[in-house]
This record gives C-alpha cells, structure tokens and sequence, in this order.
C-alpha cells in the first residue's frame, strides 16, 4: 500500500490566471490554478483538483453549456479536451499559437476560439465517438489586432469578438443573406468585453478605457435569412471567399474576410447598427483602467472589474449604477456570473485571490487567498484535521483537510515564515519567523496569545516543540544560539551554545526528552533536557547538515547533509546505523540560464527536507527538483518517485535544454520579453531567492521546500513552487488480495453471508480485500449481532476490520452503526491492540479524526435546532398565547432533551 499514494488536491493557491466559469447549475466554481484545475462547491464547502494537468500554465478555459465538458488552452496554445463527469483527458489538440479566449455556443454544437486577429470556429465534440474531437468550421477573419472576447446570441447564430484594434466585429455562425459580417466602432482604446441582449442582436461593447457603448440593430434573431444553395462562382462580388470547397476535406474549412470599410452597394438589404447611448465610468483615480466584465442577461446586470481593485455593479440598458465596492488592492483579472445571477466570482491575479459575492446581501459567499509568495513549511494536526502552513509573505494560514479550505490566517508576523508545528494537544500553533519572534496561536479564539524573543534580535531560521507542548525551541541563523522558551510562563529558559555555523534544523525526540540540533558546522548535537540542557551527545558527518527527523518511535535518527547523502543514527550510541546515497535520485533539471549542465549541477545538489512515514518503516526526501523520493529505511532502497509536476512554465523542469531556444548568441531566456506585462513575476537579483524584487521577470524554479506526513498514515504533503500538494491513499485501484484461496469469490462470500454466518464472511471478504464487498458484508450484520460477530473474530482480522471502519466512517452517513462496531472492537481486544499501540497509531489517530469529524457536523445541527426551538418558544411568548401547562416546553426540559440529541440525530442517520 505504501507505492499506492497519488495526487489527490491542491491546496494553499486558489487562482492563478485565465478566466473562471460557473458550473451550469450555478454551485461551483471553476478555478484554473497554473497547470491544474480546481472545482470550488460551494453548496457543500468543499474543493476538489482533478487529477490531469497541461504542459504549461492554463490561460483560458471553455465550458460546454451542459457542464460536462471542458477545454483547457495553456500558455502554448495546446488543448485538452476534459470530462469534468469522469474527470478525464478525452481529447488533445494544439493551436499552434496562444489562445485568447475560448467560447461554446449555447446550444453547445459549435465552439469558437481567437488567437492573434482571427477567430476560428469549430464543430464541439458531440456524444459520439469521433476519429477528431476538433474539427474546424470556419476561419473569420476582420480585427487587425489581436482578438481579447467572445460572446454568442442565444440562439447560437451570431457571436461577436473584441480586439485590441478599438473594433467589435459581428460574424454570422451560418451563411445568412443578410449578415456575414459587421465591423462596429466608436472606442477610443481596447476592447475588453462584448455582450449581446437577450434574444437579440443588440450589443454592448466595453473598452479598456472606461466607455461603455450601446449598439441597437435593425434586424432581429428570427429576421435573419439563411442562404439558399448557389453556384461556386456566384460569389465573385462577395466579401466572403469561400476557398477550395471542392475539396471536402480541406483542413482551414471556410474562411470570410471581413472588411472594415464597405461600400452602399454591400450595405443595402443587410443588418445595420446604430449607437443608441454611450456611457463612461466614474474617472477618479484608477478607475478609468477597466480591465474586466461580465452581463447577465436575464437580470440586465452588468459587472466591471478595475485595476485599482475596485468593482462597479450597473443595471442595462439605463446604465443604473446599483452598487460600488473596493475588494482588493490588485487588478481584477476575471469575473463570471452564475446562472441565476446572484452569485459573482472575482479572480484577482496579484495576490492570488478568489472571491464570490452575494450582490443582493452584500455578503461573501467565499473568500480564499493562497500565499503570494512560496510557502516554506508545513504541519499537520495531531488527528490530521488541519493543516497550517507558513509562506515568505509572513501569512500563516491553516487548512481543513476534508474542505480543502483555508478557514483562518495569522498576520502578526512581520517578516517571512522559517517554520510552523502543531503542540499535542492540536489546538495551538506556533511559528518562527525571519523577524525575530515565535509567536503562538490559538485556535479556540484565533488570537496571537503568546510571542516569544529573544534578549538579542536574532532570526529564527527552525523551530521545534516537545511531546507535552511546554517547551518551545527554536534555532538563530545568525548568532548560532539555540533559544528554549516555557509556553506556560513564555520566559526564557536557557540559551545553548555550542554550534559553530547556522541552526538548520531542530527536532525533538517523541518519546524522550532529548533535543537535536543541525548545523552547518557539519555536526548534530543532542541536548538532554532533563540533565541541564547539556550535550548528550555529538554526532559528526562529513558535509554541512541541512535537516534532521526523528523516528516516530524515537529510536533512529535521520540526517540529511550537503553531500546529498542521508544518514541514519542510533541516538542513544551515537552509532550510524545506515546511509543512502540520495544526489542521483533527485534528478535535478537544468535552468534556462545555467551554464552547466544537469549532471553537473547535480552533483551540488542534496535534500533539504525530510520526513518518516507514520509507521516509520519508509522515509519522505525532497529539495530543488521536481521529484520526491520515498525510501525504505531497513532496506536503504528507493521504492518510489514522485513526479510533483510536469508544468513547463516552471524552471528546471527539463534535464536538457530545448535546442529550438539556442541560438548564436546564446539562450532566448536571456531577452527580457515580458519586461512591460502585468502578469509577469518580478525576479529577485543575482543571488537573491526571496525578498528583493526589481523590474525583470522571470520562470519561478521548482522546488520542494517541506514534507509531512499525516499522522493518520493515509497522506502525505509537500510545500512547492506549485502550492500545498496532497498525495492519498489510492485504495480504489489496487487489487492487494490477503492469504487468498482459489475458492473464495465474490459468490462464496454472498452465499456464506445467506446462511447467516457473518464472522466468517468477514474474514473471507478480507482475504479478498474488494472495499465494496467488505462494506457490503459489514453493513449486512444485524446491531444486535455485532458484539458477537466482535467477539469471534480472529485476532489477526481484528485490525483490518478497525481499519476499514476508520475509513468506511469518514463518509459514511450510518454514524451510531459504526460506533458501535468501534466500541465493541475496542473494549474486547483494547487490551491485546495496546501491545502494538506504535503500529497502530496511526489508524486510531484515523478513526479519532473521523468521529471528531462527525461528532463537529452533529453538534452544529443540534446547536441550531435548539436555537430554533427556542426562537419559536421566544415568538409564541410575545405573540401572547397561552399554552396548557402540561404542553408547555420549559428551558430546564429543552436543556435535558438536548443532551440525548446527539445519539438521537446518529441514530436517525444511520
């Protein structure tokens, strides 16, 4: 099961660019974030990243009117044609250039994308199968600059495209004798948005500086005149070139040049336009720099985005301002309205932020924003609910694993985050930071409680705590002290000096009180805390130390140093016990701009963080480069590596550079092309990897900067260029059968369970180890049955059947079954499962999480059902009617029935 851990979420970054979408039914929200896609629920609180990726950074993404398909155009103009039911690539294609902008048809049988100043219109892949998804209709041609949007009449047979040449262009999706193509001016800058009125050819076009134009046409949607058949030849006069329509399978389909400029002649009998109204936005400040839109047709709801972070919401035709709000200090990138028009998402590039706004309520339906500069680490809860991550923009923010949302973030810090940790009791988070300070958190009441320093400024580059989470220590970078501190008291406890270089790492021994320390003194150095604080004893390696981890039984010790080797060291004989050579599994990828190569650079490469599986059988390794290596730790081998991405737009992705960049006077990474564009990212100067930002831009380098896995054994984490990646448990899609027989089958397994004999189904389900039969064969067992069927089970099966119930529980809605089956389990082998309480923690820490889970969603309902009954009692009060004294509900009577809510609500779940 250890080689069976996939991607399963991203967390920590909710937008990065492109456009967002709203599923059809007007619930989730569709976020591309660098290579990946995110779906935001936000009915049932939840995020879910599938699991594809394109090569480089998303730009703009399509979505079928039906909702199941969608299509993904990164930075090169690749396509991936998604099923968001199967969550799935069907299909791939390339443009050949970047895409601006993709757009469906809303009766979903034609699709149109534009890139440089044309647009192309293709047939949308129906429910059949096709030999290719993709084929081309049409080719328009018009704008003399690029195209920026696209907006489709709701009858699918016009759509219009903005461009930055100051021109919208109206283009028929069929031949019609009265309208083929329509060219409409009047801005004085970019168009930024273009929309049609519903059931109408009436348009509004919204330009970059501000102006909002009101284009009435003569013509309605059912006054437009399909063309009869004719003649090859017969459209010589024609502004429309219908080029090699003999040849059925020419490549380019149809192509209709437009012209800006037509004479009486081609105008007479066509659709016209007129500009009924033109309207500019408020001019104070930054206001005037428009950069963003998007209308609603059935409620006439018209929102613009500004760069200075500021959102208009006007009511059309009328130009009604109905409502005014700042929302960010960065531009608005995106904007989308949900079907019903209540809902308006805002993706703002900058930050990284993602916002959704009830308009009407004037309230936020969601609010996230990931780290805008790289997260640095990362820790989980003691029961693997919560996860808390630090990032060199001083933020700490902590994430609930079930939701995938960040719920709350801590800005006391003042400058970049060096490391965060949980105490045991899951309820207190503490974090060292570059500007001198470790600082607690509680989680009960979202406040900095407590912040510790030191008699001289220092800055705190590692941080550790005990297992009774009463002493905090952390190490200094620049002084090369050691600072212990009480968390009761919050004073200072002692100074140890001994290191010669910077503390790199700090770590205690789970069981024991003993401390150990990293240096890039080459040495690690453990601390006896009950003995003074004095050195107990002094390990010394070969290469400066970089991280250190303890097992979770406190018995091995593992050190990572700069030759890229890690050591492994009994800690009580200070005797190496082991080593991997870890340099050439890291793999590392060769920068646009270095002068060496790969292999070369390699060799000055190591880990720079690590982490021991829950079990502490297998050892997480990772550092500057795309892959994390799991090892296993008595065998000293690598059993598997994590590929974290395959995104292009990353640096050192590649082991050798791309030819097609090179040429005479070097690499094409050495122009500075992005030197004027909004969207680029600043690059640090020479030497500098965070802080310093100047003019230039630059490809972020990918890296693994922590590792942690979850207490419960099912997940583990990695903080990267990328985000927060989650990596699960893939159960689903491994056959791992268990001391199987030729005669156990699923039909055996079923008539064994007809004749009632429930201890031995189980046992021949879980030699079979197939979730859906075991659930089956579990749920089948009468309540009155289990304590028996608990009691009967074989030892060896009496893990497996706690296991599966830790994880059957976490989704299960039949809560009092499962807690029985629970309690029963452990109140008849409690005794017997405490010999093996360190393999098993894990899985117990999985079923604390799940019931804690529960019990959380449980509490809140009851909290509100009492809050109702009391709120009925409160009005039927005031309203004066008098009740009979025996039906009369008294608080001393609703505060007892309460108390037996719970196990009356699980009950009635299951």
């Amino acid at each position: 099961m250890k080689f069976a851990y996939r991607f399963s979420n991203l967390l920590g970054t909710v937008y990065r660019r492109g456009n967002l979408h709203f599923t059809p039914d007007g619930n989730s929200v569709i976020s591309p974030i660098g290579n990946r896609v995110t779906v935001f629920d936000l009915k049932n609180n939840k995020s879910e990243t599938l699991p594809l990726a394109t090569r480089h950074n998303i730009t703009c993404v399509g979505l079928s009117p039906d909702g199941s398909l969608a299509i993904l155009v990164d930075e090169e103009g690749a396509a991936l044609l998604v099923s968001l039911i199967g969550k799935s690539v069907i299909h791939q294609f390339h443009f050949q250039k970047p895409v601006h902008c993709v757009c469906f048809s809303p009766d979903g049988r034609k699709f149109v994308i534009t890139k440089d100043n044309v647009a192309l219109m293709y047939h949308a892949p129906g429910k059949k199968r096709e030999f290719n998804a993709f084929v081309l209709d049409k080719t328009y041609y018009g704008p003399y600059d690029e195209t920026t949007c696209i907006d489709w009449t709701d009858d699918s047979k016009c759509f219009a495209v903005g461009s930055k040449d100051m021109s919208t262009w109206v283009f028929g999706a069929e031949r019609w004798v009265n309208l083929i193509y329509y060219s409409l001016g009047g801005h004085k800058d970019a168009i930024v948005a273009c929309f049609f009125e519903e059931n109408s050819l009436d348009l509004y076009t919204i330009s970059q500086d501000g102006a909002l134009c009101v284009w009435q046409c003569d013509t309605d949607l059912d006054g437009l005149k399909p063309r009869p058949p004719k003649d090859r030849g017969e459209d010589k006069n024609e502004s429309v070139e219908n080029l090699g329509e003999e040849f059925i399978e020419e490549p380019k389909g149809e192509e209709i040049h437009g012209k800006a400029t037509t004479n009486e002649k081609e105008r007479r009998d066509k659709v016209k336009y007129s500009r009924a109204a033109k309207y500019f936005f408020n001019k104070e400040g930054d206001f005037n720099n428009l950069t963003s839109a998007a209308y609603h047709r059935k409620t006439h709801l018209l929102v613009t985005g500004f760069a200075s972070g500021i959102f208009h919401l006007h009511e059309l035709p009328e130009f009604n301002l109905i409502h005014s709000l700042s929302i960010s200090d960065q531009r608005i990138a995106t904007i989308s309205i949900n079907s019903t028009g209540d809902w308006i998402a805002f993706g703002c590039s900058g930050l990284g932020q993602l916002l959704v706004w009830e308009w009407q309520s004037e309230s936020y339906v969601l609010k996230q924003q990931g780290h805008f500069n790289s997260m640095v680490s990362l820790a989980y809860s003691p029961d693997g609910q919560y996860l808390v991550t630090g990032g060199d923009d001083g933020k700490v923010k902590v994430w609930n694993t079930s939701s995938s949302f960040c719920f709350v973030t801590f800005t006391e810090h003042t400058s970049s985050i060096s490391a965060v940790t949980f105490t045991s009791t899951g309820y207190v988070i503490l974090s060292a930071s570059l500007d001198g300070t470790v600082r607690a958190f509680d989680l009960h009441r979202y406040r900095n409680f407590r912040t510790f320093t030191s008699p001289r400024p220092a800055q705190f580059s590692c941080l550790a705590v005990d297992s009774s989470g009463e002493i905090i220590s952390a190490g200094s970078q620049d002084s090369f002290d050691i600072f212990v501190w009480s968390m009761q008291s919050g004073r200072l406890l002692d100074v140890l000096s001994g290191h010669e270089g910077p503390i790199s790492s700090l770590c205690f021994n789970p069981m024991k009180s003993i401390l150990a320390s990293a240096s890039w003194d080459k040495t690690v150095r453990l601390w006896d805390m009950f003995d003074s604080w004095r050195t107990k004893e002094t390990l010394t390696l070969n290469s400066d130390v970089l991280v250190v981890a303890f097992r979770p039984d406190g018995n091995e010790l593992a050190v990572a140093a700069l030759d890229g080797q890690i050591t492994f060291w009994n800690h009580e004989n200070a005797v190496q016990t082991g080593s991997i050579e870890g340099r050439h599994d890291l793999q590392m990828g060769r920068k646009e701009l270095d002068k060496i190569t790969a292999k070369q650079s390699a060799k000055a490469k190591s880990f720079t963080t690590l982490c021991y599986s829950a079990d502490g059988q297998s050892i997480l390794a990772g550092g500057l480069s795309k892959f994390v290596c799991i090892y296993h730790v008595k065998e000293q081998i690598l059993m598997k590596k994590f590929e974290i991405s395959c995104n292009l737009s990353l640096d050192a992705m590649e082991e050798y550079l791309d030819r097609r960049k090179m040429t005479e006077f070097g690499s094409m990474a050495l122009i500075d092309d992005g030197a004027g564009d909004e969207d680029g990212v600043a690059i640090a100067l020479p030497g500098v990897k965070r802080g310093d930002m100047s003019s230039r831009h630059f490809k972020p380098e990918i890296r693994v900067t922590c590792l942690r896995f979850s207490p419960t054994g099912r997940s583990w984490a990695a903080t990267t260029t990328e985000g927060l990646l989650i990596y699960s448990l893939d159960s689903g899609l491994i056959f791992d059968p268990f001391e199987l027989d030729i005669d156990i089958t699923p039909s055996s397994v079923h008539k064994v369970l007809n004749q009632k004999e429930y201890t031995m189904a189980i046992v021949m389900a879980f030699r079979l180890n197939e979730k859906k039969l075991i659930q089956e064969v579990i749920e089948t067992v009468p309540c009155n049955e289990v304590e028996v069927v608990c009691s009967s089970l074989p030892e060896l099966y009496v893990e497996k059947v706690l296991e599966f119930i830790a994880s059957a529980f976490e989704t299960s809605h039949h809560l009092e079954f499962y807690l029985t089956w629970a309690q029963r389990l452990l109140m008849l082998h409690g005794q017997k499962l405490k010999t093996r309480s360190g393999k098993l923690l894990p899985m117990i820490q999985f079923l604390q999480k799940s019931i804690q889970r529960h019990f959380e969603d449980v509490s809140k309902l009851c909290e509100w059902n009492r809050y109702n009954i009391k709120y009925a009692l409160a009005i039927s009060q005031q309203r004066g009617m008098k009740r009979p004294a025996e039906t009369s509900v008294s608080e001393e009577e609703l505060e007892d029935s309460n108390s037996d809510y719970l196990m009356e609500e699980a009950s009635a779940l299951s």
